[in-house]
């Protein structure tokens, strides 16, 4: 009799999909520096504006995850919705970037932002950073190794315990500063006219700051229900967030003038000192410990799913899209993820890489709402979910991706260029180990 062939575990229903979404969103930026919003639009108006107008960009985002994930039940996300819509070279440029910087590059960011504030409580030297920060990987790793299960439940747990941290603070923060003597002061801070540049650079890193909504589509076969399941994570997920992030800042400014927002590096910290005299640092330093932590499960989680799929795909070395068989991960995947992120770490490049090639991923993003359009005009393709506001919805979500891009160049174009090049060398890659795929 043949042994009965591994597959990914139904693992994932809507509570864990949907803390996905939040714990993945909230990392370290919400409780440490909101200044380069403020410092661009210094109105209080202004910033609480821009809060959310990049949460409802994100949510546009999310809905046309949504639609997409009730087409597409496969594992992959992103990368399924890039090759069905274009070509499978446009898929396989997203998993490069994904692997080599993008993906890879963000879980050594928020590993080290993790061990930084490690270090506030343990003195442990930069060296001891990495190796903190390598330790959290392959933790999260192995978590995830053993089973979808587990390290969905971590990741439920920790974005539980995260949203009640938010909630604890805006409550303490208006019950509390309510005996301050003044509130929404802007300090320092003369009113002036505010460019649509600095408007536009305020809001790029507004939705910077709600960066990771997507990843909860690469795990479409081990969802339960993913046609419901994940557009309603997406959906709550990215309400919640915005919730939080607008209602966080709204307590920023109710304790603290602007300019001091606009220029502080631990805002949550500060607040935290205005309130209860000291204390303000080991506040901040466990809650960003706390927060990073969570969310480097759900970031581990996601992505060899995407590689998994390439590989089933024939677009990457079909070992790497081998199954655990007891436990029914792509535990081969997980491993390359883990040593590539932890030799980022250990080497410092992901800095450079990270930095460099971010922006691309709006390129994508751009691209991924443009098949929806397509897929909209082919019958063939059966839907469970319509994205309201259609097609101006998805048309306003293409606009902001492809202005985050532009923006970007004009900005900063000789580093543009470095991160552009680098993700098309992947072509190259593709032309030269999959020429049959090779339909652009």
């Amino acid at each position: 009799m043949l042994a009965e062939k591994p597959s990914l575990k139904k693992a994932i229903r809507l509570p864990h999909a949907t803390a996905m979404v939040v714990g993945t969103i909230i990392g370290a930026s919400i409780f440490v520096q909101p200044s380069e919003i403020t410092g661009q639009v210094p109105s209080i108006e202004g910033v609480l504006m821009v809060w959310l107008v990049a949460g409802i960009l994100t949510l546009f985002g999310t809905l046309v995850c949504a639609e997409l994930a009730s087409i597409f039940t496969r594992t992959g996300g992103v990368y399924v919705y890039l090759k069905e819509a274009f070509s499978p070279a446009v898929g396989f440029l997203w998993g490069w970037a994904m692997f080599w910087s993008m993906h890879s590059g963000i879980i050594a960011v928020v590993a080290v932002i993790f061990a930084r504030y490690l270090g506030y409580f343990i003195p442990i030297g930069d060296m001891g950073i990495r190796i903190a920060a390598i330790s959290v990987i392959l933790f999260h790793s192995i978590i995830n190794y053993i089973g979808v299960k587990q390290g969905s439940n971590l990741q439920t747990a920790f974005t539980i315990g995260k949203v009640l941290a938010i909630v604890l603070i805006i409550i303490v923060g208006f019950t509390l500063g309510s005996k301050l003597p003044q509130h929404f002061q802007t300090g320092e801070i003369q009113q002036q006219e505010i460019s649509f540049t600095q408007i536009l650079t305020a809001l790029i890193a507004g939705l910077f700051a709600f960066g990771g909504w997507h990843m909860v589509t690469y795990n479409s076969e081990e969802t339960v229900n993913p046609k419901k399941t994940i557009p309603r994570a997406l959906i709550y997920g990215t309400v919640l967030v915005t919730i939080c992030y607008v209602a966080l800042n709204t307590v920023y400014l109710y304790v603290l003038p602007l300019d001091i927002v606009a220029s502080s590096t631990r805002i949550a910290a500060d607040a935290a000192d205005v309130l209860v005299d000291s204390g303000g640092g080991a506040f901040m330093s466990g809650l960003v410990m706390f927060s990073t932590f969570g969310a480097i499960g759900g970031i581990i989680l996601a992505g060899p799913r995407v590689y998994y799929a390439m590989a089933k795909d024939g677009l990457l070395f079909k070992w790497i899209g081998d199954l655990h068989p007891r436990f029914g991960t792509p535990y081969k995947a997980i491993t390359l993820q883990a040593i590539w992120s932890s030799i980022l770490v250990l080497t410092g490049t992901y800095r450079e890489l990270f930095t460099r090639v971010i922006y691309t991923e709006w390129i994508f993003f751009g691209l991924m709402a443009i098949g929806l359009f397509i897929f909209r005009k082919n019958k063939k393709f059966e839907r469970s979910y319509n994205i309201p506001g259609y097609p101006l919805v998805p048309a306003i979500f293409i606009l902001a991706s492809f202005l985050i891009v532009i923006n970007q160049i004009i900005q900063d174009p000789w580093e543009s260029f470095t991160g552009l090049s680098f993700v098309l060398i992947g072509l190259v890659v593709y032309y030269l180990t999959n020429r049959k795929h090779m339909k652009l």
